[in-house]
Order: C-alpha cells, then structure tokens, then sequence
C-alpha cells in the first residue's frame, strides 16, 4: 500500500515538472510574438531589384540617390539608365521597368499607351533645370544670343551657314551646331520653346545629334566656331570647357543659374524635371521604401548635381499622396 501511494506520487511530481516546463515554453513563444522577432517577416531587411530608365539630365540626380540608399539597404539593387526620356518611356509604357526619368512631361500619346497597357502611373517632380546654350571657350564674338537668333541656328527651315548669317558684323566662320538626339526631353523641350513645335529641328549636314550629352560637351569644346545646348548640371560639371551664353529673351539678358532657375527669370529656357512611377510596382516594399528615400533627400541630392531643389511643402505633398 505504501509503496502504491509512493509511486502514485512520484507520478505527480513528474506530471507537475511537465506542466510547468510547458507553461514556460508557450510563454517564451508569446513574448517572442510580441517582439516581432518571429518568422513572419516582421523586421526583415529590405531586397530585390529596381529597375529605373530614361533621361540622361535626370539621370545623376536619381544615380545619387540610388547610391545613398543603397549603403542603407545592401539587399536592393537599383540599376539607372540612360535611354533618353522618349526611350525610358517606351520602356516604361512596356512595363519593363519601374520608374522613368523625364525631361519633360508625358505627351498625350505616351499617356493614351501607357492607360491601354494598363500601366497607372504617379507624375513626381523632382526638381528645377535650366537649358544652357554653350560655344566654345575661344568664341570672342557671341555675348549673347536672341530667341530669334537660335532658332537661325536651330529651326526647320534654318539657312544659317555662318555665324555672319546669325548677326552681322560677326566672323563668317561655318558654325558647327550640336544638338541632343530625338529621344532626349531635352531637345523635346528645346524644339518647343525655340522652334514653336516639339522634334521639329534643323536636320542638315551642319547639325550632329548626340545621344550622349558629354559628346555634345567635347564637340563644343574641341571646334573654335560651334554651338550646342543641355542641362545646367552638364554645364556646371564642364564649365572650365565652355563659354555660357546669356540668353535675351525679349525682356531681359539672363544666363542661367541657381537664382534665376529657381525664380523662372531666366524664361524660357528653366522646366521642371520628373519621375514616373508605375503604380503597381509601389506594392513591393523596395521600391515603396526607395521613392519615399528619393523625395525626402532630393532637395540635397539636387544640390549635389547641379539642380535646383523645389521648394520642401512641394516634396511633402508628393510623399502625402503616396501614402493615400
């Protein structure tokens, strides 16, 4: 009888040793819960790939952010391309990538292409950029130049051979004129502003169009009796190449920079510039994470590359409207 009761009670012990090792085990499982360390994701570092195209003028400005934020999140890879803003937008209206940089707004076209390919999309501004119109360093006759005189240079029906035929009493040297290629925003704007339609251009033997904006830089630092036109970041990177023209337009002589970009006194030749965001692709947390690390650290990043930063109530009114 004794040694019943003995053994039931060794049983019991056992059972109790049982129970509360249980007891801890599930509360270890609830704290952990709690703290968001468990395996359903919580916490867990950002990764994948972006895949971002288009204009080569917008292009250091989300190049610089791309780098910033990858030294933050080593998982995600973001690859910038150069295709130009009408080749970033093919791409985009393909669905091939997730955000395009523009030089210009989406034309209408663009837009009706992108809606039929069922590809919605957010329009972000990013910054101000002004045109800058260059010659080369040893050009001692251009002071400036007229709205007028460029599209002499530039028009579609431009018959300029000299620059004698732009103003007289200048050299009668043959000009050579270097202008951005047809999928760059910037010869869409350019051609708009100066010629009055968008791509329509001078397209003869004395015009080289350049898909690379530094190939422009050299053409115009190398030849005595050339001209072009790009970005003022492009200008700023170069500028102990090549001579900044000052632009008359009509009311006043200005040349471009940080002050009158910004103020829009150096018309018509300051624009916005942009990134197109496919909408969808903000459900992938990277890409989320990047456009909102891209608009609350622009307004320095543009400092950086030679743009001007809009002004901060317009980068947090874009990141509100992301988040709706």
């Amino acid at each position: 009888m004794l040694h019943k009761n003995k053994k039931s009670y060794m049983m019991l012990v056992m059972l109790l040793i049982v129970a509360v090792a249980l007891a801890a085990c599930g509360g270890g499982k609830k704290e952990e819960a709690g703290t968001g360390t468990t395996d359903s994701g919580a916490g867990a570092a950002l990764s994948g790939t972006i895949e971002i195209d288009g204009s080569s003028t917008v292009f250091p400005l989300t190049e610089a952010a791309a780098e910033e934020f990858g030294k933050e999140n080593s998982g995600v890879r973001v690859s910038v391309g150069t295709a130009g803003t009408g080749g970033g937008f093919k791409r985009f209206i393909k669905g091939e990538i997730a955000m395009s940089n523009a030089s210009r707004p989406i034309k209408d076209k663009e837009a009706e292409e992108a809606k039929a390919a069922g590809i919605d999309y957010k329009e972000l501004e990013v910054a101000y950029d002004g045109l800058s119109v260059v010659v080369n360093k040893e050009n001692t006759w251009v002071d400036k130049l007229t709205l007028d005189e460029l599209k002499k240079i530039y028009g579609p029906e431009a018959t300029a051979k000299t620059w004698a035929d732009v103003r007289a009493g200048w050299p009668a040297d043959p000009i050579k004129i270097y202008s951005p290629g047809s999928e760059h925003g910037t010869f869409d704007y350019f051609t708009e502003v100066i010629n009055g339609k968008a791509q329509e251009s001078r397209n003869d033997s004395q015009i080289t169009f350049a898909a690379d904006t530094n190939s422009i830089v050299s053409g115009v630092e190398g030849d005595k009796a050339s001209i072009g036109y790009f970005g003022f970041s492009f200008y700023e990177e170069n500028q102990d190449k090549l001579k900044l023209v000052p632009i008359d337009n009509g009311t006043a002589v200005v040349s471009p920079s940080a002050e009158t970009i910004k103020d829009n006194s150096y018309s018509p030749l300051s624009r916005p510039l942009y990134v197109y965001l496919n909408t969808k692709a903000l459900e992938k947390p990277e890409v989320k994470a990047f456009t909102e690390y891209y608009l609350k650290n622009v307004a320095s990043f543009a400092q950086e590359v030679g743009f001007i930063a809009l002004p901060q109530e317009k980068y947090d009114e874009q990141i509100a409207a992301l988040n709706k």
